[in-house]
């Protein structure tokens, strides 16, 4: 079967994604062209359609929602945002702000400094980690080359696909409690009756006698 170039991107990525690495950024919003900050930096992931202000926001009540960022007038988005969605490994990260982020596309580097030992295998940019692309349009250009070992899926620990969050403690909060309570049955439920030992109750209320004098 041919695929034509869209389909391709479509099947080996979300389908979001291809349309946030394309969308056009920081300009202001057609609708809100009056209003301070508004500027268009956040992208629908359910909508996929143009980027959109703060004002906007209101119509993608409880839409996946990111917000895109600028460095060195590229754009980006925080790591903490985007691996809920999807598996950004492989991608060079950078900490601006003090917070982590990725790009979302490439850009290259006419000139590699003396002692580089990694760049990126698309755009030959200089990486700092032991990573292989710069950006997320990279990863995206890895694996088109057909590397077989590049995904965007996100997998759980039994090989389910995972639909968005952090893994955190809470996963083991059911179990944990599913014992507590069991424990609590157990031990204070009021259905069972203590045991009451008839032989020693008969002893104890004998009345003593006396010895004669």
């Amino acid at each position: 079967m041919i695929r034509t170039e869209e389909h391709e991107e479509d099947y080996m990525s979300p389908p979001w994604l291809m349309p946030m690495l394309r969308g056009s950024y920081f300009i202001p919003c057609s609708i809100h062209a009056d209003s301070n900050k508004n500027e268009c930096n956040l992208f629908c992931l359910d909508c996929s359609g143009n980027a959109f202000c703060s004002y906007c926001l209101v119509k993608h009540k409880d839409h996946r929602v990111v917000q895109i960022r600028r460095s060195s007038y590229h754009n980006a988005v925080r790591v903490n945002e985007i691996q809920k969605y999807i598996d950004i490994s492989c991608v060079q990260t950078y900490i601006i702000n003090s917070a982590k982020i990725v790009f979302l596309n490439e850009r290259p580097q006419s000139r590699i400094g003396k002692g580089v030992t990694n760049t990126c295998e698309i755009c030959c940019r200089k990486l700092l980690d032991s990573v292989r692309f710069c950006s997320l349009g990279c990863k995206i250009g890895g694996m088109k080359r057909g590397y077989q070992s590049l995904t965007f899926s996100l997998r759980g620990k039994h090989g389910r696909e995972y639909q968005g969050g952090s893994e955190s403690d809470e996963a083991t909060t059911p179990t944990k409690m599913r014992k507590t309570n069991a424990f609590n049955r157990l031990s204070f439920s009021p259905g069972t009756p203590p045991i009451y030992n008839h032989r020693n109750s008969s002893r104890r209320k004998r009345i003593p006698h006396r010895a004669p004098f």
